[in-house]
């Protein structure tokens, strides 16, 4: 994963598990297809997080292994087969974990950058 910082785009260590929190978010509302989950988080991100292919696909066969999230095979937009993903129930019970965990550690940065 990356981020994009101005024109300059450059690999970014991010918290550990927030790739996998991203992609659960993303699949919170509509199954998806990979390239599908990586372009939205690209969109609403307003181009600051790019996940490349190398940290996307073995992210969602891991939460599928986890039993996080299902998949099925199905036409794309462009007529393509593609793999969509969905979450299953303890993928929604792992997205609330998740989110709350964020949220806690998030609050935590920012208390402490804001120091003066």
């Amino acid at each position: 994963m990356s981020l994009n910082e101005g024109s300059v785009s450059k690999p970014t260590d991010l918290v550990q598990g927030t790739v996998d929190l991203l992609i659960l978010k993303m699949l919170d509302l509509t199954p998806m297809h990979g390239w599908a989950i990586a372009q939205r988080i690209k969109q609403v991100s307003n181009d600051v997080l790019i996940i490349n292919q190398n940290a996307l696909y073995p992210a969602l066969h891991r939460l599928e292994e986890q039993g996080w999230l299902k998949s099925e095979w199905a036409d794309s937009e462009n007529n393509r087969r593609a793999k969509y993903y969905s979450l299953t129930k303890a993928g929604r019970k792992r997205l609330n974990q998740e989110l709350a965990q964020w949220r806690r550690l998030s609050s935590a940065i920012e208390i402490v950058v804001s120091m003066a």
